[in-house]
């Protein structure tokens, strides 16, 4: 080997070396509550209303907020160090929203109405931070399930939620006794994933095709890249008790209907606002307001969900696990973050933890389990309020680690395995 060789491979070794991850471990696992051998560290605090996010190559992360902070709604996180909290904090963007996807070079965002896309350079920082591409525009927001949840696939294309401004489409909403509209006319430009080109700019409705319908609101989406499809939680509708009270408990209330995850493709139909899936008859019931009794069956040529939660958990995140840092057990499975409950009172509110779903050969393989639980610092919640962090996005590092975000106080979980 000649000499000029064999410095380089020492110089580069000696890199690498400098640059590996040296992460002090918290005892308390950052307050969480986590599998043998898992531990949590807070890796960065304070950035508010943390929702989705998205980690590059390098490790740095992009966090989209629900409000501005310093004016700015996107955060880049940098960890100069190498101990796994993020020192470095830049904002830009000044627009609020959910919606924050990595693809090629390019950063993809969403505000209430619109998606965007800014080119980054090789150390992931925007060319052009004020000036970004219009990727969608126009798109509905009645200021009730407004923010635009997106995913890209790997041929070109990003899928946006566009949630329905209505509970359950009635004519009066949420009004007790109220019946549906029908058919219901949300579903025109709303309740469904629209599909947009990724690199086309100005797109609006005419440009997009409604690829999946009949979802009241979907916050959690993730491209699932060993089926090649589009997965999505849905948040199920509200108070079945209060607008139906002597068809349905205050206890089937707070239960029902299912948080429901869907495999999705093209012409998907999933039923709102005609039916509910119920978790615990495990099947679809006709909604009350479409002539439903709490028993009689939707259609079926309404999809099944592939896995039915509990109802009120509020699922904000999904991630499929691709990478090799936990155990075997995990690869490929699912792991959705549930923000929390309002409307189950009086019975305590649920949710607030993240939840794992076993998979094999891209489908279910094994019932669901609390992977991460203690975000909200109470034993019991009365109200989502009462909750100190309530967990909202999840990304993958590269080193296939998790994290998780909070969007109260703003805290970046990362969760690691260590074995120990």
């Amino acid at each position: 080997m000649k000499i000029s060789n064999y410095l380089f491979f020492i110089s580069m070794f000696l890199w690498f070396g400098a640059c590996a991850q040296t992460v002090k471990t918290d005892a308390s696992n950052a307050g969480l509550k986590l599998p043998k051998g898992f531990t949590a560290i807070k890796a960065a605090d304070g950035l508010g209303s943390a929702r989705h996010i998205a980690v590059a190559s390098n490790g740095d992360i992009f966090v989209k907020l629900g409000k501005l902070k310093n004016g700015k709604g996107i955060y880049l996180l940098h960890d100069a160090n190498n101990d796994g909290r993020f020192e470095k904090m830049d904002g830009f963007g000044n627009y609020t929203g959910t919606g924050i996807f990595l693809k090629d070079e390019y950063l993809y965002a969403s505000s209430d109405t619109q998606v965007f896309r800014y080119k980054l350079s090789a150390n992931n920082k925007p060319l052009d931070e004020n000036h970004p591409e219009k990727i969608i525009t126009g798109l509905i927001d009645r200021h009730e399930h407004e923010s635009k949840s997106i995913v890209l696939d790997n041929d070109g294309n990003i899928y946006v939620n566009i949630g329905a401004y209505s509970n359950s489409c009635q004519e009066n909403d949420r009004a007790t006794g109220s019946m549906g509209i029908n058919p219901c006319p949300i579903l025109d430009s709303a309740a469904g994933i629209w599909q947009f080109k990724s690199d086309k700019q100005n797109q609006t409705y005419g440009d997009g095709v409604k690829y999946a319908t009949g979802l009241r609101n979907v916050v959690g989406l993730d491209w699932n890249t060993q089926t090649n499809s589009l997965f999505a939680m849905q948040h199920g509708r509200d108070q079945l008790h209060d607008i139906f009270p002597a068809m349905f408990t205050e206890k089937q209330s707070a239960d029902l209907p299912a948080e429901c995850m869907y495999e999705l493709h093209k012409g998907s139909n999933c039923g709102w606002p005609y039916i509910y899936y119920d978790w615990i008859q495990h099947k679809k019931i006709l909604a009350p307001e479409y002539g439903g009794d709490g028993k009689k069956d939707g259609a079926d040529s309404i999809q099944d969900p592939v896995v039915a939660f509990p109802g009120h958990l509020a699922p904000n995140g999904l991630l499929f696990y691709t990478g090799d840092m936990f155990p075997e057990k995990y690869k490929n499975g699912a792991f959705i973050a549930f923000h929390g409950s309002w409307n189950r009172a009086p019975e305590p509110q649920k949710g607030f933890f993240v939840a794992f779903v076993p998979f094999k050969d891209g489908k279910p393989n094994g019932d669901w389990e609390i992977f991460a639980d203690g975000f909200s610092g109470k034993t019991t919640i009365s109200s989502p309020g009462d909750a100190i962090h309530r967990p909202c996005g999840l990304a993958q590092g590269p080193d296939g680690s998790m994290y998780v975000t909070d969007d109260v106080k703003g805290t970046v979980y990362k969760i690691m395995y260590t074995g120990k």
